[in-house]
C-alpha cells in the first residue's frame, strides 16, 4: 500500500466539483483510499501529524487519519456509477444522505470542500477536531476571515477554553482552528 497523501488545496481552487462523504464499517479506509486514487478519483481523509515510540524506543512521526471511518470522495461521475466503483468493498461503506430514510447523497459543494481540506492542512497547528453533533452544540456567529493566513474562510467563530476559533462544519466530522478575533467580520 501507498503511504497517505497530504492533499493541496490547490489541486481543488479552480474545480466546481462536489465531494461526497463514506462512512466506513471496519478498518478497511486504507484499502478503499488506495482502490479510489489508483482508479484516478480524488480521495480526501483528514490527516494529523501524530508522535508515537516505535519497537525500539526510538520517537518517531507519522501522518495518520483524524478519524479512522470516514473518506471523502470527488465526484467526477454519475451517481449510479458509484456502487460500481465501491463494488469489491460492498457492505463496508455508506454514502452520507441529504436526509435521513432519503436516497439522495449529500454532495458537499466544492467551495466548502476546499475551505475544510484548507483547515486540515497537517502543518497548521492549534486545531481541534470534533464530531457533528459537538459541532452542533458550539454557539457562535458566521464570519470570514479578513485578515492573516486564512483570509476568505468563512465559518463560525466560536469560544474553546478561553480562546477563538474558526469552526467549519462538513457531515461527518467539524475542524476548529485558532484565530483573533479581531481578524474576522461577521457575516450578513
Amino acid at each position: 500500500m501507498s503511504d497517505w497523501k497530504k492533499y493541496e488545496t490547490h489541486e481543488i481552487a479552480l474545480d466546481q466539483q462536489p465531494w461526497y462523504a463514506l462512512q466506513l464499517f471496519g478498518v478497511r479506509q486504507k484499502a478503499l483510499y488506495d482502490h479510489l486514487s489508483q482508479q484516478g478519483i480524488n480521495v480526501f481523509v483528514p490527516l494529523q501529524n501524530v508522535d508515537f515510540t516505535d519497537r525500539e524506543g526510538k520517537l518517531r512521526h507519522e501522518l495518520r487519519p483524524v478519524v479512522s471511518n470516514l473518506l471523502f470522495i470527488k465526484k467526477t461521475f454519475d451517481d449510479k456509477e458509484l456502487p460500481s466503483l465501491l463494488e469489491h468493498f460492498k457492505g463496508h461503506y455508506f454514502v452520507i444522505r441529504k436526509e435521513r430514510g432519503s436516497q439522495e447523497f449529500y454532495q458537499i459543494p466544492a467551495q466548502q470542500m476546499h475551505e475544510f481540506i484548507t483547515l486540515c492542512n497537517p502543518d497548521l497547528l492549534m486545531k481541534k477536531y470534533l464530531s457533528e453533533e459537538e459541532a452542533r452544540l458550539k454557539p457562535g456567529t458566521r464570519v470570514r476571515v479578513h485578515h492573516g493566513p486564512l483570509t476568505g474562510l468563512t465559518g463560525r467563530l466560536v469560544r474553546s477554553s478561553g480562546k477563538y476559533y474558526l469552526l467549519k462544519e462538513i457531515p461527518g466530522m467539524a475542524v476548529m482552528i485558532k484565530v483573533t478575533k479581531w481578524c474576522c467580520e461577521e457575516e450578513e
